[in-house]
């Protein structure tokens, strides 16, 4: 049986994000207003000021606050979309 391929990022890919505090560059997808998925690269890691081997939940970085806030503006500022909206 053969895998079944994912084409989620192909039609929604994710947007590069850099954290207005440290500068750690993410690929940043957000597939509605509550799931946000971030893509760590070791560049990022190294250079987020909150991350450390020891802070990490099996091995994953946290979101930190402001990775978390320039987010939040890059979806104000339109370079990162929302896939699924809130209705008003």
């Amino acid at each position: 049986m053969g895998v079944r391929p994912d084409n989620r990022l192909a039609d929604a890919p994710m947007h590069p994000v850099a954290c207005a505090s440290c500068a750690a560059r993410v690929l940043v997808r957000k597939a509605s207003w509550q799931q946000t998925s971030v893509q760590w690269s070791d560049d990022a890691m190294a250079a987020c000021s909150s991350w450390s081997p020891g802070s990490a939940v099996k091995g994953l970085p946290p979101v930190c606050d402001r990775l978390r806030d320039s987010i939040a503006q890059a979806v104000v500022d339109g370079t990162l979309p929302v896939l699924a909206p809130e209705d008003d």
